[in-house]
């Protein structure tokens, strides 16, 4: 008696490619240069550009993969409330906001912190929707 195999499903993209190619579509849909989101994952400008080429993807054991991770959230969260609507998604970033003392979200997310704080502002914002 010869025992059946299951056919295998066909392998999908793996994490790191999914993680880097949504990180650079949205870093592209907000209008972000690639020395911007090298300052908000955590990568130098070249790194990014390498991304970009395909020669390089974000590693899931390095800082970058979480920040990526946290960008991506970002853009979904804001995609969400501005309903796909791409220059209201950049409207919103690149405009100084009460909720941030005046300061425009774009110039927050460089740094972990200001990245967590807009996350958590949208997160907030998107639940009473």
């Amino acid at each position: 008696m010869s025992a059946k195999r299951k056919p295998h499903a066909a392998a999908g993209p793996d994490r790191a490619q999914v993680l880097t190619g949504a990180t650079l579509a949205a870093a592209e849909i907000l209008g972000l240069s690639q020395s911007g989101l090298a300052q908000v994952i955590g990568l130098s400008a070249p790194t990014v550009s390498r991304m970009k080429g395909g020669t390089y993807r974000l590693e899931e054991a390095r800082k970058e993969w979480a920040l990526a991770a946290l960008f991506v959230r970002l853009y979904r969260s804001l995609d969400s409330m501005v309903a796909g609507r791409t220059a209201d998604a950049r409207l919103w970033l690149n405009s100084e906001n009460r909720a941030f003392a005046n300061r425009r979200p774009v110039d927050m997310i460089g740094d972990v912190q200001g990245l967590v704080h807009v996350v958590d502002y949208l997160d907030a914002a998107r639940g009473r929707i």
